[in-house]
């Protein structure tokens, strides 16, 4: 089981594939489903880099979107369930751990993310007996230049024994900006559009030197604990409440489900 205290361990991503196309200046990406609770093992759309070659040398490299699933499993491990307990990376570790240090070195890539969910302390402190969701997304009316985050991330390839291919993704944590850092000490490494080709192509220093906390602008509110439930889903997990104490709804039956 996956803690909610991971960070970053629930995000959104709603965007249509056409816009993150557009937006990242990439090719492909199939169709998946917007989810506005989106969990580790999951599959989301992540940006990276293929090479181009023409008359066999190569001369370049293009951007797409595929679809990982999240949870970073490297090449070399035994079973997928390594990836149980790899759906972050630390900024300050991430070159030396086997679990990332190749995919740090060969395979990073952008994880787009229209906002993400932090549970603090706060209302537990004052009695309430839970943690309290809150939302944090850009605040492009403040001056966030893009219309969605670009989390800083690894990937892998992962073959089984019947050769089956499984594409897999971490995103990388540092320390929290001072405005977040009252919700919690961590939070995702958050590139700006200067920062994504050399995040993807640059040397290992060069993208060393990104890993640092984004101070936003962001727009920050509480959000129903209902976001707590994976099985719980749509725009109003991310509506601001007004009583963030209020026991959460019970969620909602999944279509088609004998549970």
């Amino acid at each position: 089981m996956i803690s909610l205290a991971s960070m970053c361990g629930r995000y959104a991503i709603t965007t249509p594939i056409e816009a993150m196309r557009e937006i990242f200046d990439a090719v492909g990406g199939p169709e998946f489903q917007p989810r506005y609770n989106h969990a580790p093992t999951l599959m989301a759309p992540v940006v990276k880099t293929v090479p181009i070659f023409d008359k066999g040398e190569r001369t370049g490299h293009r951007r797409v979107i595929d679809l990982a699933r999240w949870g970073l499993v490297p090449s070399w491990a035994k079973s997928v369930d390594i990836g149980n307990h790899t759906i972050n990376a630390r900024s300050d570790t991430v070159r030396e751990k086997p679990s990332y240090r190749g995919a740090f070195r060969h395979h990073r890539c952008l994880v787009p993310a229209d906002g993400f969910y932090e549970w603090t302390t706060a209302t537990a402190e004052k009695g309430g007996g839970r943690k309290q969701p809150v939302w944090i997304a850009p605040d492009q009316l403040a001056g966030f230049a893009e219309p969605l985050f670009a989390f800083a991330g690894l990937f892998d390839i992962w073959h089984s024994l019947d050769g089956t291919e499984l594409h897999s993704y971490t995103i990388v944590t540092t320390d929290a900006s001072p405005s977040l850092a009252n919700y919690h000490h961590r939070m995702p490494v958050i590139l700006d559009r200067a920062g994504w080709e050399t995040w993807m192509t640059g040397t290992p220093a060069e993208a060393a030197a990104l890993m640092r906390p984004h101070d936003g602008p962001f727009r920050v509110h509480p959000v129903s604990t209902a976001v707590n439930n994976v099985r719980n889903d749509g725009p109003r997990l991310i509506e601001k409440v007004d009583n963030p104490d209020a026991p959460p709804p019970k969620p909602k039956p999944v279509q088609g489900s004998l549970f």
